[in-house]
């Protein structure tokens, strides 16, 4: 059966995140079992690592919400496997350290998914953790290609990759008739990620790269690279970190004198945007994204379902999360049982599964075919995000 609402509704290496394992390893009873211990007996246990304190705050709640929607649908249509789902969350804060930690919590919590994961630079060091366990992972958000890269067979993608959302962004600079561009990063591992794809598919598309720049995420001054894009002058400048960050470059850059079209990569959508950036200062934003409910039509039942739930309207990667639940209770329920080979199997055999961004079937490395990126503006009013091009025609 399929569960819920079928509406279509520079880089953290392996070895960083080795040793910071090494060092927490002996926290977790879990981690030496080699697989997640399910006694077959109580709720099945989904765990979520998502930001809930830090600057990114804002999209854990999104995350958990859109998740717990989807437990709630499934436990009322019966459960799977004869059971009841429980969401259990855990703050990562978009933090390395953090992370291990909330990952350790999990595993010794009994999960037996993953369902989590935000900020690729936080979610990267907790793939051999939930490896280790034997847990497998559904990651709705982080996109970094890092995390495909490490070639681990429990770990799974349903948010499009760097790759594949840093082709959007050369697709549109191009529609628009840009020919001169910049790249910013800010160093963490979807940001760098990010930024490094769109620099070689710019190139490879015959655009110029004028201009390649990190700046340290956290600070309040970023006039350097403000005054670096006034003086330049490249058509689109593509910023491919958070919005912290994000809208404070947008006013410093217009105040330098930069009037191009500054491009903002996913992890910059979000309305708290526009409010950093201050009135007057977005009218040349546009981003790189996954659409959102209130750009799907027939969304409106699940919106006001999200709502009800949350008490106020869903954000961004409610939807992701809330597939993501629904993806690995899918395949636990065709594998018919929770052992770790067996739901990777379930995952790996899915086909034309309904989900917000369209049917999923995973490819041979566990991403989505289509990345399904398009490009948002935002809205003068209310400081949101909403559809500017599908890119489809």
């Amino acid at each position: 059966m399929q569960f819920g609402s079928r509406r279509r509704s520079r880089l953290l290496q392996v070895a960083v995140a080795a040793s910071v394992l090494a060092l927490t390893a002996g926290c977790s009873s879990g981690l030496a079992g080699g697989d997640s211990a399910d006694s077959g007996d109580g709720p099945i246990k989904f765990g979520m690592l998502a930001p809930f304190s830090g600057s990114e705050s804002a999209f854990g709640s999104y995350m958990e919400n859109g998740a717990q929607l989807a437990v709630n649908e499934i436990n009322e249509a019966g459960g799977v496997l004869g059971r009841q789902l429980e969401l259990v969350v855990e703050d990562d804060a978009c933090d390395a350290t953090t992370a291990v930690s909330g990952a350790n919590k999990l595993v010794t919590d009994g999960i037996v998914a993953s369902v989590g994961g935000y900020c690729s630079g936080a979610t990267l060091p907790t793939l051999p953790i939930f490896d280790e366990a034997g847990i497998p992972m559904v990651i709705p958000a982080a996109n970094s290609n890092e995390l495909v890269d490490q070639g681990l067979p429990g770990v799974f993608l349903i948010n499009g990759t760097g790759d594949q959302q840093a082709a959007a962004a050369v697709q549109y600079a191009e529609q628009i008739g840009a020919t001169r561009v910049a790249v910013i990063d800010d160093a963490t591992s979807y940001s760098a990620d990010l930024a490094d794809a769109f620099t070689t598919q710019a190139t490879e598309a015959g655009l110029t790269v004028e201009v390649t720049a990190t700046v340290t995420p956290g600070e309040n001054d970023y006039s350097a690279v403000a005054t670096q894009l006034a003086d330049v002058k490249p058509d689109l400048a593509y910023w491919t970190g958070y919005y912290q960050e994000g809208g404070l470059i947008a006013r410093q850059a217009t105040d330098a004198g930069f009037t191009g079209v500054l491009m903002v990569a996913d992890g910059s959508v979000d309305a708290k945007f526009a409010e950093i950036a201050g009135q007057g200062y977005t009218e040349n934003v546009v981003g790189t994204f996954t659409q959102t409910p209130d750009m799907i039509d027939g969304a409106d039942a699940w919106i006001a379902a999200y709502t009800e739930l949350a008490g106020d309207a869903p954000g961004p990667y409610s939807t992701q999360s809330y597939d993501a639940v629904r993806v690995m209770a899918q395949a636990i329920d065709d594998a018919g049982s929770t052992e770790f080979d067996s739901v990777v199997g379930g995952l790996e055999g899915l086909a034309d599964f309904d989900t917000f961004a369209g049917p999923l079937t995973f490819t041979d490395d566990h991403t989505l075919s289509g990345g399904g990126f398009v490009i948002v503006s935002i809205d003068p009013d209310s400081g949101a995000f909403v559809l500017k091009d599908d890119l489809q025609g």
